[in-house]
């Protein structure tokens, strides 16, 4: 159906219905609305949700905050001592509001930029789902009272952490960083390496060279990654005027870096095996994921200068790879952990 019969369907009209209908998840009030990519004069006619439940979810960027929850409850579990539930509760309630306040801003400051690139074009702030003045300040609650629970509930020095975090990846990498430099992702993935460093503090008020063991294995894992991905989306980041490595170096020289990164995170890897009552079993399992990382970034590098539809299946055979890759070995750490108790 084009827009123009949907917009004489819904002349006039404004159609309430039930967001997921029996679950009950609030009620969303449906409207249609035009949006004009910057890269093309086609209008392209989508309804739009608002006020959902489910698009406030969405801000907070769930996904990410999953990860973030993850990792910091396995450096919660691998620091040293036994482990108490209720602070380990705590303390990922609080890591869950500093993610979700991560999303909630990052949407916020790039609603201009997401509006106009295939992979978040239906964000909800681009869609009008969410205002941009409602999600900043959920986004600056929930930086406030994450920073200010975890101090109080656990101790400062995961506390800090957790602001450090924050504003690495607000301030530092989405309003800075990002718009000025390929190097953004290479510095900004600090943040996404501190939450297992932020568990392992929680637990024992301390760091040790565990903890930072966990941090460099992320810090270098997250350029492929996300690379990889940058590869398949360079189009879209070319036209918002994003940096990124394949617009600014080439893909030659983005797929060099990405090889130099993989053989990197082989010693990183086995960085964990310095954790007391980490062994054989978390060794076995980054040996392994190390192979097929490996494997998987020389394919690309050898498709670097020909076409382009095997180096895009290439790349994302590699970012689909490495999403696993970091799954695996984070939970053989937490085996590691339930053998070791």
């Amino acid at each position: 159906m084009d827009g123009a019969r949907i917009a004489r369907g819904f002349a006039g009209k404004r159609l309430d219905v039930d967001g997921l209908m029996e679950s009950g998840v609030g009620r969303l009030t449906v409207r249609v609305d035009t949006i004009v990519r910057r890269g093309g004069d086609l209008s392209v006619t989508r309804e739009r949700p608002r006020g959902g439940v489910v698009d406030h979810l969405v801000l907070l960027k769930p996904r990410v905050m999953s990860l973030v929850v993850f990792t910091g409850a396995v450096g919660f579990a691998l620091a040293p001592g036994p482990v108490d539930w209720i602070r380990l509760v705590a303390t990922l309630s609080a890591m869950a509001a500093g993610a979700g306040a991560c999303g909630a801003l990052n949407m916020w400051w790039e609603a201009d930029i997401d509006a106009n690139m295939s992979r978040t074009a239906m964000r909800p702030i681009p869609r009008g789902a969410v205002p941009p003045n409602q999600a900043l300040a959920i986004g600056a609650l929930l930086a406030v009272v994450s920073v200010a629970a975890l101090g109080i509930q656990i101790n400062w020095l995961a506390a800090a952490l957790l602001a450090l975090t924050i504003a690495i990846y607000i301030p530092l990498y989405t309003m800075v960083l990002k718009r000025r430099t390929p190097l953004n992702i290479v510095i900004g993935g600090a943040a996404g390496a501190l939450p297992p460093v932020i568990g392992w503090a929680a637990a024992t008020n301390s760091l040790s060279a565990g903890a930072i063991s966990l941090f460099v294995l992320i810090f270098l894992w997250t350029p492929p990654h996300f690379w990889a991905l940058a590869l398949c989306r360079s189009g879209d980041y070319e036209r918002v005027g994003v940096p990124m490595l394949p617009n600014v170096a080439g893909h030659t020289a983005t797929c060099r870096q990405i090889v130099i990164y993989a053989l990197l995170l082989v010693p990183a890897s086995f960085g964990p095996l310095a954790i007391p009552g980490v062994g054989f079993l978390y060794g076995s399992i980054a040996a392994a994921c190390d192979t097929g990382l490996l494997w998987r970034a020389f394919a690309l590098y050898r498709l670097r200068e020909g076409e382009e539809s095997p180096r895009r299946k290439a790349a994302m055979a590699l970012f689909g790879f490495s999403i696993l890759y970091m799954f695996l070995l984070f939970a053989a750490l937490l085996a590691q952990v339930l053998v070791r108790r």
